[in-house]
């Protein structure tokens, strides 16, 4: 009786263990985004997290041949990256990202969080 009950709890934990890691540590996807650099600020109660919004322009759902902007929002980890980011905005950026099922507090507002500048201009 002892032992299959510590058994089924192995296998809870297990279970949240893998839960636990797929929401909030697998990076689901990584790509590049370039736009505009919008902002770039350091904010938070608890938790001082750096986040950033670029601005990509394109032909969107808007009316037929009219150019509409589609926000990129995105969070920071690295202080260094988003010194340079601080230090240069309005540039055009080309960001690498990596996505997350999840968000945590202290990684960021956003499951986009941006690990590398590819190239500014």
């Amino acid at each position: 009786m002892k032992k299959s009950w510590l058994i089924t709890l192995g296998v809870v934990l297990l279970l949240v263990g893998v839960f636990i890691w797929y929401k909030f540590f697998f990076v689901f996807g990584e790509g590049v985004k370039s736009g505009y650099l919008n902002y770039a600020i350091n904010k938070g109660y608890v938790f001082k997290t750096y986040e950033g919004k670029l601005i990509q322009e394109g032909f969107g759902r808007g009316k037929t041949g009219t150019i509409t902007s589609y926000e990129f929002e995105f969070s920071v980890q690295d202080p260094e990256i988003f010194k340079q980011l601080e230090l240069n905005s309005g540039k055009n950026f080309d960001l690498h990202y990596k996505e997350y099922n999840g968000t945590l507090p202290w990684r960021g507002n956003t499951k986009y969080i941006v690990d590398k500048i590819v190239n500014m201009k």
